[in-house]
This record gives structure tokens, C-alpha cells and sequence, in this order.
């Protein structure tokens, strides 16, 4: 049975936003869903540095806007 591609240490992942400002880690090799965008790109440990350094607001960016206009933009 193949090991599972989400739980490859050494494997490269993207990391994923989609239009709320959600982010995602995603195995490089799979096709990337329909509504994110890569933004970026590394080996498993980095993607999921970069991640908890970008998306410090983890509300969907439409409530946090409708909340606080100073609140995370918009992917892209």
C-alpha cells in the first residue's frame, strides 16, 4: 500500500492560499484544487514555517474584515 503523500517528511509541499486567506500544505506532486494558489514552495518543515509566520489570523479574511477593516487581506 503507498504511504500517504500528506505524510512525507522529506517530500516538497506547496503551501496553498485560497481567497478567504486560508492557507493549506499540500504535497508538490498533487494537483493543486480549484480556488488556491501557490505561494510557496519547500520541503515540509520550511512550508509549515512559512505558514505559521504568515497566516497569524486564522478567521476567514471576510469576518475578519467585517470585524476589524485593518484585518488579514485578501490571497492574491
Amino acid at each position: 500500500m503507498p504511504e500517504n503523500p500528506f505524510d512525507q517528511p522529506d517530500a516538497t509541499f506547496f503551501v496553498l492560499v485560497n481567497q478567504e486567506f486560508q492557507h493549506s500544505l499540500w504535497p508538490a506532486p498533487l494537483t493543486v484544487p480549484d480556488g488556491w494558489d501557490v505561494v510557496h514552495e519547500g520541503p515540509r518543515a520550511d512550508c509549515l514555517d512559512y505558514v505559521d509566520r504568515r497566516w497569524t489570523d486564522l478567521r476567514p479574511a471576510r469576518l475578519a474584515r467585517s470585524l476589524d477593516p485593518s484585518g488579514p487581506r485578501s490571497a492574491g
